[in-house]
């Protein structure tokens, strides 16, 4: 296989946890030509933990064809989100890893859509298991108040990973939307509701503030709230404990309906357009795939999302909306 074609380094290693073998596209995808790793540590190689790599030791020499994604602090730069093929290979253990910026930077739709599909597949099984377990263990009457936080501290993670679940398959989707008449202020009472949990917890108040009259909005609403939840939820965590976002509604040209949100910790980048790239938001606290889904979600049913510098500080979101 030619990785430097698929921009893709095949790392080996000893039982050691240190590198053995590396071939690919090191410089794209670790930063560093192949003979700086050799050698070295495989936690220093993939920017990551040592508690880390043990893991996917492990994961690898179970020869299961198992795949982990982790974000690598290679150097002083953002943090790189990287993709591993784990298994075995001559009996060594072996990954091959793929830079996820790289990979969907300019890909056309059908490669984003099949990656979107296979990406899913890959973590809603093992993430389907995991929430079984939870669920299974929250029944149980006799845990100590610790335990009992800790479980609250699982299911809220578990909800955070579907809904980052859903955007990327939403990302990569192309099918036509199921558009129908809704009203503003219930479509983001109904996004509101999906992460009702995260805010209570922050003690984090989202206050809508209508216009009169508003006309209703043509979308497919099935589509729009999941991603409209999480811009918002991003924005409630980049408050403090106690804070209050504030939505606006209001009208629109050409009778269509406009929300406009402040995030007051978010950063305009240099290059606007990076703002909606996926993996490169650097007001989206998380995956970074919000705004991207988001973007691609009201595009495709006739709407909009802009954004520009506030004022004071921070950044101002509009969401345009099909009247």
């Amino acid at each position: 296989m030619n990785h430097h074609l698929l921009q893709a380094v095949q790392i080996s290693w000893s039982q050691n946890l240190r590198v053995t073998r590396v071939e690919g596209d090191c410089e794209t995808v670790l930063h560093r030509p192949a003979p700086e790793l050799k050698d070295r540590p495989l936690h220093v190689v993939l920017g990551t933990s040592a508690e880390k790599v043990r893991e996917l030791d492990a994961l690898a020499r179970r020869a299961t064809g198992a795949v982990e994604f982790l974000y690598a602090q290679l150097g002083a730069g953002e943090p790189l989100p990287l993709r591993l093929a784990l298994g075995l290979d001559e009996d060594e253990a072996t990954a091959v890893v793929l830079d996820m910026r790289a990979l969907l930077k300019g890909a056309p739709p059908v490669q984003l859509s099949g990656l979107a599909s296979q990406l899913s597949h890959e973590i809603r099984n093992p993430l389907s298991s995991v929430k079984m377990a939870v669920q299974t263990l929250a029944r149980n009457t006799g845990l100590s108040e610790r335990d009992q936080r800790r479980l609250t501290i699982a299911n809220r993670e578990i909800r955070t990973m579907e809904r980052m679940l859903w955007m990327l398959s939403e990302y990569g989707r192309d099918s036509t939307p199921a558009m129908d008449q809704h009203v503003p202020r219930t479509l983001v009472q109904e996004a509101l509701a999906m992460v009702a949990p995260e805010l209570a917890e922050r003690r984090v108040e989202v206050r809508v503030d209508e216009a009169a009259e508003l006309p209703r909005v043509r979308v497919d609403a099935g589509r729009l709230r999941p991603v409209l939840a999480q811009v918002l939820l991003n924005v409630a965590m980049g408050m403090g404990e106690g804070g209050n976002v504030q939505v606006s509604l209001r009208q629109g040209a050409q009778g269509r309906v406009q929300l406009v949100v402040k995030d007051p910790a978010g950063e305009m980048p240099e290059e606007l357009d990076m703002l909606f790239e996926p993996f490169e938001c650097g007001l989206a606290r998380g995956a970074g795939l919000s705004l991207a889904a988001l973007r691609r979600v009201l595009v495709h049913q006739g709407g909009d999302v802009s954004a520009e510098a506030a004022p004071d500080t921070g950044t101002v979101l509009t969401l345009t909306f099909a009247a």
